[in-house]
């Protein structure tokens, strides 16, 4: 019986799926959409937004965590601390959204896209002639 066992195994041993998972965070953080599938999506869920959660307060100690996290890779935690952590200041949660997307042609597994919930709104003001942007919760339907 599997009682209490938190977290999917992906058919990978613990070396493997940590690999993954890690990886998969990086990406989601760097690019801020990731197609996957829809296990894969439902497991980084909880970790990035625990990861965004974290970057909301910059210190030292966070910002040593999170290397350590991202295995001393700088590029997804400088972008955590001066855009995603400023941008979920307000936000209590709830920073991703998976949306199933259908199912993959060779073997039919459910995919997905996991994405962020925020996105820029540019705007152009005429009369200072200058561009600014601003952060809206947008609803995104495929």
């Amino acid at each position: 019986m599997n009682h209490g066992v938190k977290g999917r195994k992906f058919g990978r041993k613990s070396s493997h799926r940590r690999a993954l998972l890690v990886n998969l965070a990086k990406e989601l953080i760097e690019h801020e959409s990731v197609m996957t599938t829809l296990p894969k999506a439902k497991e980084i869920r909880p970790i990035v937004e625990k990861i965004v959660t974290l970057a909301k307060i910059d210190t030292l100690h966070n910002r040593r965590s999170l290397l350590t996290k991202f295995r001393n890779d700088m590029k997804p935690v400088s972008k955590l601390f001066s855009v995603l952590g400023k941008r979920y200041l307000e936000r209590k949660g709830g920073y991703l959204r998976i949306i199933k997307t259908g199912y993959r042609q060779g073997d039919c597994a459910a995919m997905s896209i996991i994405r962020f919930v925020w996105i820029f709104i540019y705007f152009y003001n005429r009369k200072e002639k200058e561009l600014f942007y601003f952060f809206r919760y947008f609803e995104l339907f495929l």
